[in-house]
């Protein structure tokens, strides 16, 4: 066996088709990765299992012998399965289960003895496992020396991938730690001195080959600390590189246009409005390019609080982008800051204000005569403002002078993207990102460590109170009182949306399909719609993976017919609205949505942030058990944002224990930093970072953001790392702590950073 790095790709180890799989299903490319591969949980043997003290549950290690092996076919579909009995030296049974006898009957005969690993389970009156792992001996020289190491140790339980089950798995990890040369150390010696911190080959052997008596945990909690203090050293580098960076300062200017604006406003700022306004005020006007990341809930007023920023930028002889993630939130961004605006966004037009300027929009799908003649205002700097989707973010979109880029509900976009805006400036523009989703102290540290952020808590005065309850879907009166409620809401002369989570055809008729369609044009599934299980047989994939059979989910033409032939809201002026309409027919149907001309609107996610009807007062969410926490709560935060006090209805049918109480902790509070936490505990944090990203199934393996005994390593390592980048920027004299940045860059692409 060849000497090996980490740095050795895994088809070093294994056949170069088993390097695929765990490439494409683990994200595991070298022997580092292989290292972080930590496993699921470990079985402790002690003393080798009697059979008679299984009980249903158990995680189990045993050794016994096969007594009986039967195949036969199978009932409902093709192939054989083989059951087999196994016993220990004291005359108690076992069954063992494989639905699929191929490449286990020829190795189960009676006699043979091993080690069989997994959960107990029971078929009728009898304990069983199905398709356990298992380890054979070949003579009873092996199998005592095996005895004696099970004796002894604890066994590491990996996920599994393909035909490499735990067992290869745990051989494979075995070989790797017995082969490498050298355990790289990227933590320095007085940080881990400083810190308490186990020497990282101490804890991987702790972590996959910990003894009986050892503690697994404590090898965790140093693998923890060392993704935590890379990560943080790279944002460390990324906040010294910004530093460096020369912007163009943005003074304030007395008597222009924000004055004029912040003069005319019907309402009062926020002290938290006020507050965030003079910071950014200060960083537009300093020669360092601002870099900040504004947090808020649903309707606290970020939008007031860009704009006032803008407006700034253009008083200071500048322009402002606005990124929005769809066309309905971009047209809708333009449309809402060119009615407050009035006579303001009307530079040089007959009966404009003095000194006004103009709003352009720029999205993929307008017509060549409008996007023709918002690149012009954008490239002469006509247009102060220009709003847009991705289309922004093409090389031939021109500026004559980009002073700042505003991203809105950024975790849609990636840095490649923000940083394509940032280069449309003649130098570096200043940045104000912001999301209505908040962010735990973790993920704030981690995902957007590199930025300076602010928190908007406090909502505007004439903001409603937002009642939300669980409607079972079963059970027909609750449904039939569900559209009666809406129609009483429109009776009163207010609105409502009614959001599912797919769209369907345009025929569709309740029954006609079971696919989920996503909008291919502009809207996502957000952060946590659907995503698939990581560990296959485990079940364990997450919190918010749908439960139980695929069942078919509601379509917005199939819940149109439903409303359309429900009495209770006969004469209830009904559309629907989602991303693969036209940009026109969107933007129609959202007019007359905003101006009270639909009564009720039958949307997609595609409302999901920033459409803001102040009349709308009701939310219907279908099939509410298949969206997540934080997009639940951006959904309800569409309604009760007027003088009526909001109510939001999320409808499930059968939806699964898990599910439920998902639903439950959004009907208990409308705090959404409290939902936030509870949200990071349900789910991975790959999918908390973002969209899933190629390469690595998750941005972080082994810190759990939602925990706050993980927040103290996350901040220990973050002080550590940025003092040690103030010390030594490029890493010169720490060559270990270069390499693993290096690894975590090439590797991962940056994807952890696309979210910040």
């Amino acid at each position: 066996m060849p000497v090996l790095t980490e740095d050795s790709p895994l088809t070093k180890l294994v056949k170069k088709a088993e390097a695929e799989q765990l490439a494409r299903n683990k994200g595991l490319l070298s022997v580092a990765d292989l290292f972080e591969f930590v496993p699921r949980r470990y079985v402790r043997p002690g003393q080798l299992t009697d059979l008679s003290s299984l009980h249903v549950g158990d995680d189990v290690l045993v050794v016994a012998e096969v007594k009986t092996a039967t195949t036969r076919p199978m009932r409902n579909r093709r192939g054989r399965m083989l059951t087999v009995v196994i016993g220990d030296d004291l005359g108690n049974e076992l069954d063992v289960t494989f639905f699929s006898a191929y490449g286990h009957e020829g190795k189960l005969h009676p006699g043979v003895r091993g080690f069989f690993v997994g959960q107990i389970g029971a078929y009728g009156r009898r304990l069983q496992l199905t398709h356990p792992e298992y380890e054979l001996f070949d003579d009873e020289a092996q199998g005592d020396a095996a005895v004696e190491w099970y004796r002894t140790h604890r066994v590491p339980v990996y996920s599994t991938t393909g035909k490499l089950n735990s067992l290869k798995l745990r051989r494979l990890v075995y070989q790797a730690l017995d082969s490498v040369d050298r355990i790289r150390e990227p933590v320095p010696d007085d940080v881990r001195a400083a810190r308490g911190l186990l020497d990282r080959a101490v804890a991987l052997e702790l972590v996959h080959r910990p003894a009986v008596e050892d503690q697994p945990a404590r090898g965790l909690e140093r693998l923890k600390y060392d993704e935590a203090f890379v990560l943080q050293t790279i944002l460390a580098q990324r906040r010294k590189a910004a530093e460096s960076e020369l912007a163009t300062p943005r003074p304030p200017r007395p008597g222009g246009l924000l004055a004029a604006f912040d003069a005319r406003l019907p309402f009062e700022l926020t002290a938290g409005q006020r507050e965030v306004g003079e910071v950014l005020s200060a960083e537009l006007a300093s020669d360092r390019p601002m870099h900040r990341l504004l947090q808020g809930e649903v309707g606290s007023g970020k939008t007031m609080v860009a704009l006032r920023a803008m407006l700034a930028a253009i008083d200071a002889g500048g322009q402002a982008a606005l990124l929005a993630p769809t066309e309905v939130l971009a047209a809708q961004h333009h449309r809402s800051i060119t009615t407050m605006l009035g006579d303001l966004a009307q530079g040089g037009m007959l009966g404009g204000a003095e000194f006004g300027t103009t709003v352009a929009l720029l999205t993929g799908s307008q017509s060549a005569a409008a996007r023709r003649r918002s690149l012009l205002d954008a490239a002469s700097g006509e247009a102060g403002i220009v709003v847009g989707t991705h289309a922004l973010i093409q090389k031939h979109v021109q500026f004559a002078d980009l002073a700042l880029v505003v991203v809105d509900e950024q975790h849609r976009f990636g840095v490649e993207q923000r940083d394509a805006l940032r280069e449309k400036g003649s130098r570096p523009p200043h940045v104000l990102v912001m999301t209505a989703t908040p962010i735990p102290r973790t993920v704030a540290m981690t995902v957007f460590g590199d930025m300076e952020t602010s928190t908007l808590r406090e909502l505007p005065r004439g903001r409603s109170p937002i009642a939300t309850h669980v409607v079972d879907a079963d059970r027909q009166g609750w449904v039939e009182r569900t559209w009666a409620r809406v129609a009483e809401e429109v009776a009163a002369g207010h609105q409502a949306y009614v959001v599912c989570p797919r769209i369907g055809d345009v025929d569709d008729e309740p029954g006609a399909g079971s696919s989920s369609t996503r909008d291919s044009s502009d809207e996502d599934a957000g952060w946590d719609a659907h995503w698939d299980g990581e560990d296959g047989e485990d079940g364990d994939a997450g919190a918010d993976a749908p439960e139980g059979p695929a069942r078919e989910l509601t379509g917005v033409y199939a819940m149109l017919s439903t409303l359309q032939a429900t009495p209770a809201l006969a004469g209830v002026r009904i559309a629907v609205l989602h991303g693969r309409l036209d940009p026109d027919a969107k933007d129609a149907t959202m007019r007359a949505f905003s101006a009270g001309e639909i009564d009720v609107l039958v949307a997609t996610t595609v409302i999901e942030v920033g459409v803001d009807v102040p009349n709308a007062s009701v939310m219907v969410v279908v099939d509410a058990d298949r969206f997540g926490i934080s997009q639940l709560h951006q959904l309800r935060g569409r309604v009760g944002r007027g003088a009526v006090p909001g109510l939001c209805l999320l409808m499930t049918r059968d939806p699964g224990e898990r599910a439920m109480e998902r639903l439950h902790q959004v009907a208990a509070t409308t705090d959404g930093f409290e939902l936030a936490r509870a949200d990071l505990l349900l789910r991975r944090e790959g999918d908390v970072l973002g969209a899933r990203q190629s390469g690595r199934a998750n941005s972080v393996r082994h810190l759990r953001l939602g925990r706050v005994e993980d927040e103290q390593i996350i901040a220990d390592a973050r002080e550590d790392a940025f003092a040690l980048v103030e010390r030594d920027p490029e890493l010169r004299a720490h060559p270990a702590l270069a390499a693993a940045v290096a690894m975590r860059l090439d590797e991962e692409q940056a994807a952890w950073l696309e979210r910040g």
